[in-house]
């Protein structure tokens, strides 16, 4: 891989990271913005489930009807929008239009996000696409995990608004980056749609998608509400939220490197494993989470958690379908953000219902859940066929 493709696959990686930041970095304010707006913290969390349901959405469908268009172009229209939504969000005088200058960009999300992973594979030998796309995928990891915390720094240190303008100053970023150094990028060989939607035939395919949504609900069902849960469980003030919330996105660079050897070296029991050692975290954090030290420790561990299993379920989904890999890409945003829709909703009805400790009761649910169809795939399929 040279110095060129490095740097390209590098822009796209801030695209990506900007576009994720902007959709999780909510997280990190949403009381905030719930006292801002005079509004509950359930209510300000449609910020983030409405957002990750107009992900479910366009997923499947977006992808596939942008895959004939030039890639540079497509990038561009995209962060273009996420641009102009955050500025919007900035300015917004009401909940409503904050929530559809969130929601209307949400809906070209999986398009970059796709065309990214697809066009930095493209871009190396095939011996180095796995690496390229590795590097791509970091940027979606790091927006899910560090854009709560960054978020909720900036707001702490300065106002609801600057942290807004960060978002629009990482996707402006990008796009002048795409715009000044990636060449045109024409589509050569392009699937056709029907060679395309064929995987959904597979059985295989449905089972890996439902078992992603649930492991998504169960990871961000409960932390999408960790600034809140921190503020009233832990009774840790504003600057010492920060810190811990940028102590569980920074785990997320050990969680990626774990996730990466243990796929390798194996990948199926790695799987099979993940919802027992999440369900470990949530039985620790529900007894110890008032106490602020074993807290950090907790938030740590939860970070490299969370971040093994967004690698998993990229995995478990595009290892069902490999002949379809820019689709199929589309079907995990598309699966794991409606596993964030579910989860968050069912995270918030626990909250106004039984108080913000009882959150983790909406992960253990989904868990349960995850266990089921992840074990209905390895029942049904060998080994061999879930790595071919």
């Amino acid at each position: 891989m040279d110095k060129r493709n490095r740097f390209f696959i590098f822009i796209l990686t801030i695209g990506v990271f900007g576009i994720l930041n902007t959709e999780m970095g909510i997280v990190g304010i949403l009381p905030l913005i719930a006292d801002h707006f005079h509004i509950s913290v359930s209510k300000a969390g449609l910020l983030v489930s409405l957002f990750a349901l107009a992900v479910a959405i366009s997923g499947p469908t977006l992808p596939l009807l942008f895959s004939g268009i030039n890639r540079k172009k497509a990038m561009l229209l995209v962060l273009g929008v996420f641009v102009l939504g955050n500025i919007v969000s900035i300015f917004a005088s009401n909940f409503t239009i904050l929530l559809l200058a969130r929601v209307i960009p949400a809906f070209l999300h999986p398009v970059y996000v796709t065309i990214a992973l697809t066009a930095a594979a493209a871009s190396v030998s095939k011996e180095d696409a796995p690496k390229a796309t590795s590097k791509v995928f970091m940027g979606v990891t790091g927006g899910l995990v560090l854009g709560a915390p960054v978020s909720s720094f900036i707001a702490s240190t300065t106002s609801l608004e600057m942290a807004m303008l960060f978002y629009t100053i990482v996707n402006a970023i990008a796009f002048i980056a795409i715009f000044l150094f990636v060449p045109s990028i024409p589509v050569k060989e392009r699937l056709s749609y029907g060679s395309q939607l064929s995987i959904l035939k597979k059985s295989i395919i449905w089972l890996s998608i439902v078992g992603v949504i649930f492991i998504n609900a169960a990871m961000y069902g409960v932390s999408s509400f960790l600034a809140e849960y921190l503020e009233t469980i832990t009774n840790a003030p504003g600057k010492s939220i920060s810190l811990m919330l940028f102590l569980f996105g920074g785990a997320s660079i050990i969680g990626n490197i774990v996730a990466g050897k243990l796929l390798t070296r194996n990948a199926l029991k790695s799987v099979a494993s993940f919802p027992f050692v999440l369900a470990t975290v949530y039985i620790i954090l529900f007894l110890m989470g008032q106490f602020t030290v074993p807290m950090a420790l907790i938030l740590f561990v939860f970070g490299i958690v969370v971040a093994l299993g967004n690698n998993i379920s990229q995995y478990w989904i595009t290892s069902a379908a490999p002949e379809a890999p820019e689709f199929s890409n589309g079907l995990f945003l598309a699966s794991a953000n409606l596993g964030v829709t579910a989860g968050t909703s069912v995270g918030g009805l626990f909250i106004s219902g039984m108080g913000t400790q009882y959150v983790v009761l909406g992960g253990f649910l989904f868990l349960i859940l995850s266990v089921v169809f992840i074990l209905m795939r390895t029942y049904m399929y060998s080994p061999t066929k879930q790595l071919s």
